[in-house]
């Protein structure tokens, strides 16, 4: 398993990167929210040699409008990864199932060269969805062992902790497999 963290505005720039073979970094939530830190914290992956894969945390509605955010705002190098976050919003509302879709569709058709996965804990992939459509990947979020998620599906990341930090694995033989997946 390749080790890999997640971070947002809440870490700092100058993040650890021993060990790490990828790194999320938040670039936009909504319409309106672009992470601050994004540009440095993108220098640090980039410098460090690792994967970079952005996410974007999405609201309900306007999916084409976040979609066309999310990539204005994201940097665009060929082998970055895109995901979407499909959680529970500060004020306690949800996408849908079919919002869920419709936005990893359209950053995918915005992004046709990039990779696109699905972010969302156990209890979303196991009760709010009903596709089962996570674009190229499932990342997973389910706090147990490292590479063991409760689920019955693929997944490519795998979200275990969030202590100290978010910390993920990654389902590939090598680095290089990641990188070859991440760019083809």
């Amino acid at each position: 398993m390749l080790r890999g963290i997640d971070i947002s505005s809440h870490q700092s720039s100058s993040y650890d990167t021993d060990g790490l073979s990828f790194v999320f970094v938040k670039a936009t939530e909504g319409r309106s929210y672009v992470n601050p830190k994004l540009a440095a914290q993108t220098k640090r992956g980039r410098d460090a040699g690792l994967v970079v894969g952005f996410y974007h945390f999405l609201w309900p509605g306007n999916l084409t409008d976040q979609a066309e955010y999310f990539v204005a705002k994201t940097p665009e190098k060929r082998g970055d990864i895109l995901a979407v976050d499909w959680e529970t919003t500060g004020d306690g509302s949800h996408a849908s199932n079919s919002e869920k879709d419709r936005f990893i569709r359209k950053v995918k058709q915005l992004r046709p060269h990039h990779k696109v996965v699905l972010y969302c804990n156990r209890h979303f992939w196991l009760n709010y969805d009903s596709t089962s459509y996570a674009g190229d990947g499932l990342w997973i979020a389910d706090y147990v062992t490292a590479g063991k998620p409760r689920i019955q599906a693929d997944w490519r990341f795998h979200q275990y902790t969030d202590d100290p930090l978010d910390k993920n694995v990654a389902d590939f033989s090598s680095e290089s497999a990641l990188r070859k997946w991440a760019g083809g």
